[in-house]
C-alpha cells in the first residue's frame, strides 16, 4: 500500500508551520534523529518508537502553541490515549533524520485527536501516518470537558 503523497511547503515566517500542496491541511513540523537504542536486533527502528516520535511532535506542538503539556498537567488536566492507528511504509534505521508533522485533528467535548506524518528529511520519503485519540481527565481520573487551553490550539492553528 502506498500513502498519498505529501508535498509540504513552509509557511512564510513560520518556519515550524507547513502547508502540504496536495490538500492544503497545515501541519506542525519538528526534526529528529533516530537512536541506536531506538532500534532492533535488525538495525531498523522498532516499530512502537514511532508512538514515541508522535509524542515527540504533539509534545513539540503544545510548546511551541505557547501551552505546553506540563503546564497542563499543572492545571489539573491529563489527556491519556484511548486509540491509536499507524501505517507504516518505510522503515527508519540508526541516524536516521527525520521530520515529524503534527496537527491538530478533531475536537470532541471530552476527546481530542491528533494526525501525524514522518517522513525522512532526505528526499521526504513517507515513513508512517497515524494519529492519536485522546480523553480529558481530571487528578481523580474522571472524564471531563477539554480544558480551554488546549480547546483554544484548535482555534489559533494556522489553517
Amino acid at each position: 500500500m502506498k500513502p498519498k503523497p505529501f508535498v509540504p511547503e513552509t509557511l512564510e515566517g513560520r518556519p515550524e508551520f507547513v502547508r502540504d500542496r496536495t490538500d492544503g491541511l497545515v501541519w506542525h513540523r519538528c526534526g529528529l534523529r533516530t537512536l541506536y537504542a531506538d532500534t532492533d536486533r535488525s538495525a531498523v527502528v522498532y516499530h512502537a518508537n514511532h508512538l514515541r516520535y508522535f509524542e515527540f511532535g504533539r509534545a513539540s506542538l503544545m510548546r511551541d502553541a505557547a501551552y505546553p503539556y506540563r503546564e497542563i498537567e499543572d492545571s489539573g488536566y491529563t489527556y491519556p490515549i484511548i486509540q491509536l492507528g499507524v501505517n507504516y511504509y518505510h522503515p527508519l534505521y540508526y541516524d536516521d533524520r527525520i521530520w515529524i508533522y503534527t496537527r491538530p485533528a478533531q475536537l470532541e467535548r471530552v476527546k481530542l485527536r491528533f494526525d501525524y506524518v514522518i517522513t525522512l528529511a532526505e528526499g521526504g520519503e513517507i515513513v508512517c501516518t497515524g494519529f492519536t485519540r485522546h480523553c480529558a481527565i481530571n487528578t481523580a481520573g474522571t472524564p471531563v470537558e477539554v480544558d480551554p487551553k488546549t480547546a483554544r490550539l484548535w482555534e489559533v492553528f494556522p489553517s
